[in-house]
Parts: structure tokens; sequence; C-alpha cells
């Protein structure tokens, strides 16, 4: 594996900005809707040799089709989003964008992310999960290819376990406490939490809440008070007070890296609940060491009956803004880019590239592709946990909601409110954000 999404923002800070889409604003002879060839605008938030591998990519594509011109851009992640709302309504701004999947319903509302044509949408249908068909669905129509999807895990560290006296992971939340408490000691944690970083604060949050059996929301109403959502908030309420979580080791920076993700590689947090992409960032920075991280599923609460992490998923979509001929060259190369024909060995290249930074591919034929790959202990655990994992909901408002949540999560680690009050604090901001989204 290469290089994962938290190592990209080390690459791309800065300076990666400016290279935007900045030179694509004049692309020249293709700026109508005619013919002619056809310059296509790829946005992505990848890394260096991501952006060479879909490089690559598009050179093969456009041997079979010499009327398109497929170029590849690259923002840091944190810049991508604001990237395509103030360059993504312009007809010459990007063609293609990949997107987080909650970030959508938006993109549909304004017009910018373009339906898939009618043979697009049969292709998605026939070969992608259904759960992730809908994902991209809005209003019954087709929105983009999904590409790769994310589920959380518990790692941990089997080392510290050891000395510790510890034979298992955790696979209750009482076992997680118990673990936790023989894990803590001198400036060690026994469990990590992520602050800083909306998904990083709420993912794993949520993935104990569905653990016990728990939801964010009941159709567009929030559940921050139910009693089996507030006893997350009570759980780290006690990791804290016992010491054997410190908030302070917790924090992300540029998102995706940060001291929390160094104290894991450190061995100084015992375990911690994260997403399968870090599996390249874990092997660069342990080294030997990477023999070390094991990986569980989230432990169930003591109203739950299985574990089930939340999921959520990439896609790549169509600028409805662009002029038509860009579209269709922009929906042939996406077809292609995500078909079996574009990679090795029946894989597409999307998966390909997903691949080399440990990131789960979503079409069918690709999970059977890379079946071998998948098998590796750190991703089997998150292969294995996928059919009963628990989708982020992506609804109108969903980002702002999410923000919100994160600020009273943190509240509780950070000891400025009670379990209860950030809760109850919690529940009326992300009740209000879904208002305001859908008046």
């Amino acid at each position: 594996m290469r290089v994962s999404r938290s190592r990209l923002l080390r690459l791309l800070a800065g300076g990666a900005a400016a290279v935007l889409l900045a030179s694509a604003a004049g692309c020249g002879d293709d700026a109508g809707s005619g013919g002619g060839k056809q310059t296509v605008t790829f946005l992505t938030h990848w890394a260096p040799d991501q952006v060479k591998m879909l490089e690559d990519a598009a050179a093969v594509f456009e041997t079979t089709h010499p009327n398109v011109d497929v170029q590849i851009r690259a923002v840091p992640f944190a810049n991508l989003l604001s990237t395509l709302r103030t360059q993504g309504a312009s007809p010459s701004g990007p063609t293609i964008a990949s997107i987080y999947d909650l970030w959508l319903p938006e993109l549909v509302r304004d017009a910018i992310a373009a339906p898939a044509p009618d043979a697009k949408a049969a292709d998605l249908k026939a070969n992608w999960p259904a759960n992730l068909v809908e994902d991209v669905t809005k209003g019954g129509k087709a929105y983009g290819y999904p590409n790769e999807v994310d589920l959380y895990a518990l790692n941990y560290n089997k080392k510290m376990f050891a000395d510790a006296g510890i034979a298992a992971p955790p696979a209750t939340w009482a076992e997680l406490e118990a673990d936790a408490a023989k894990l803590t000691k001198g400036d060690q944690q026994g469990f990590g939490v992520i602050t800083s970083w909306p998904a990083g604060v709420v993912h794993p949050f949520l993935s104990l809440v569905a653990s016990n059996g728990g939801q964010l929301l009941n159709g567009t109403t929030p559940q921050l008070t139910e009693p089996k959502v507030a006893a997350a908030a009570d759980l780290y309420k006690r990791l804290v007070d016992a010491k054997s979580t410190v908030a302070t080791m917790g924090q992300a920076n540029a998102n995706t890296t940060g001291p929390y993700l160094d104290n894991f590689v450190n061995g100084k947090t015992g375990m911690i609940i994260m997403a399968n992409w870090w599996q390249g960032s874990l092997k660069q920075a342990m080294g030997d060491k990477y023999a070390d991280v094991g990986v569980a599923p989230v432990p169930v609460g003591p109203s739950g009956t299985k574990s089930s992490a939340i999921s959520y998923s990439w896609l790549t979509m169509v600028n409805a803004k662009a002029p038509q001929a860009k579209q269709d060259a922009a929906w042939e190369f996406l077809a292609w880019l995500n078909g079996p024909e574009s990679g090795k060995n029946g894989s597409s290249a999307m998966a390909d590239v997903l691949m080399s930074m440990g990131i789960l591919p979503s079409r069918n034929s690709d999970l059977k592709a890379h079946e071998a790959a998948l098998s590796d202990p750190f991703l089997k655990v998150y292969v294995e946990q996928l059919p009963n994992a628990t989708p982020f909901p992506t609804v109108l408002g969903g980002e702002q909601m999410s923000q919100a949540i994160q600020k009273h999560v943190e509240d509780v680690v950070f000891g400025k409110a009670t379990p209860a009050e950030a809760m109850k604090a919690a529940q009326d901001d992300a009740a209000a954000a879904l208002q305001k989204a859908n008046p």
C-alpha cells in the first residue's frame, strides 16, 4: 500500500491549492458544448502517487478515445468542498469531482451534480451493492459512481495488550473499560478518542451508539437524548474520569494527522476506534512495529446485540454546469475507470488506486478481484463487518449536524459539560441544523 489519506495533507499542504482548477478555467477550444476535443478535468484530494495512477489510467483511456483529454487536479482534502462550491457552478469549473457522500444532497439541491445517464444508472444498479447505489441516489436519480466505502473498527496495540496481561480485545463496553484501565500507566492512555475533526469525533462515537442499539436519526429527527445514544456519552465521561482517556492526546491536525495518530503509532494509546483507510499511515509510520496492530469489531454496548460501525462512502460525480459534450465525455471516462476492463486482473483502475491506499473498493467485481488482498489481517475485519455497518445519513444539513455533534461530544471529553447537558445541546443544535437546511 502506498500513501494514505492521512499523509496527503502533509504532501499537499501549503501551495497545492494554487494548482487547483485555475488552469482549467481556460481550457481553450472545448469551452463550448459542440464537437472537437473535450478536456475533462478531474478534481481529487489524493496524494501524488494516486494522482499519477489516475493520470496513467487516463492515458490508457485516451488511446481509445482520442477526442478526450483527461486532466487530474489535486487539492488538499480541507479545500475540496470549498473548491467545488466556488468553481463548480462555472461552466469552466471541474468536470468530475471526487466527493464525500455527505456533500451530495447540497450539490444536488444547487444543481451542481448531474444525474447519471440512463445507461450509467443501469450499470450502477447491476454492479454495485444496493445500499451504495441508494447512497448516491437522490429523488430517484443516481448522481455518481460509488468508489470507496469506509467504516470503523477497534484498532489496538497487541504488544501493549500482552504487556498488560490482556489476552484478547474487548468485545463489550464493560471489557473496554476494564482493559483501558489496565493499559493506562505513565504517559499511556488505554483508550484514545479524536478531537478537532468532525468525522474523527462523530463517527467513532456513533459507532459505539450503533453497537449499543441506538441511532442518530429517526427519519429526520435527531435521537441524541435517547438512552441508547446518551449511554455512549456516559461511557466517554467514565473513561475520562478514570484517566483511561486523555483528551489532549486526541487532537487531529489538518483533519487526518496529528497527536491522535502519533500517540497510537508511538505506543502511547492502547486502542482507538478508527477507519480502514489509515492502514497506509500506520504501515509507513510504524515500520516493523506495524506487526503490533490488531483489529477487532467495535465493542457492543449493554443495550446492543451486535457490533455495528458507522460507514460512509465517496463517489465521483459530474458537474451539471459543464457543457453537455464535456459531461458526456466525463460519464464515459467514469464508466470505463470504474469498469473491470480498465485495471489489472479483472479489477477496475479505480479499485487499483483505492487499494494502493488501503481503502475498500465498492464495486462487486472489485471486491472479488482483490479478495486475496482484502484478506489481509488488518482489512479482513473491516470487510467482515460491512454487512453490519450503519451508514451515516446523507441528508441536507448533515454536515452542519455532524459539526454540531462534534462540539458537544468534545465538551464531554474536555469536561466542559455533563453528558446529559451535552446531549441535550447536541439534540437542539442538530435539529436546528436540519431544520435550517430543510425549511
